[in-house]
């Protein structure tokens, strides 16, 4: 095969692999807002003109997962926010069947934006909190709970 055709090839390639990603992220992008679109709440005004809070949907805070499980220095519980707006995380809290808790700081989620609990020690983000244990938290089979600040069970993750 000569250097001209499979230059034809190559680029008859990444043109067909462009299309297909393409076409697979339109759809899913697609869908991904058909489906939130349901789920949209508009935060009533009340009386005063202050806006009143809007209970959010069970649904729309979830733990997406828990990684590195029963290793210090890997253990992550992931904290992820679909629904609208934003939604802040002060006071609530990740808890285990053993009873150890991590209470969230003041740490505002946007819709589809996540935030990971490392067991270990370390320094504080906007992505990254840290609970300081001085040992892993989290066992396989073990369920994980996060808790609203007024103590209401939100979400709950079965550690694989």
């Amino acid at each position: 095969m000569d250097r001209r055709r499979l230059v034809y090839y190559l680029l008859l390639n990444v043109f067909v692999s462009a299309c297909v990603t393409s076409a697979i992220l339109f759809w899913y992008d697609r869908n991904d807002r058909a489906l939130t679109q349901d789920t949209i709440a508009v935060a009533p005004s009340g009386s005063d003109g202050a806006a009143t809070a809007v209970p959010i949907p069970d649904s729309a805070i979830e733990i997406s997962g828990v990684i590195g499980a029963g290793t210090l220095e890997a253990e992550v519980a992931v904290v992820k926010f679909t629904g609208e707006g934003q939604l802040d995380l002060a006071g609530w809290q990740l808890k285990d069947s053993e009873g150890n808790t991590f209470t969230f700081p003041h740490i505002t989620l946007y819709k589809n934006g996540a935030v990971q609990v490392h067991t270990q020690t370390g320094p504080d983000t906007v992505i990254d909190l840290h609970w300081g244990a001085g040992r892993p938290v989290w066992q396989s089979g073990e369920e994980v709970r996060l808790f609203d600040a007024q103590g209401g069970l939100r979400a709950v993750y079965r550690v694989p």
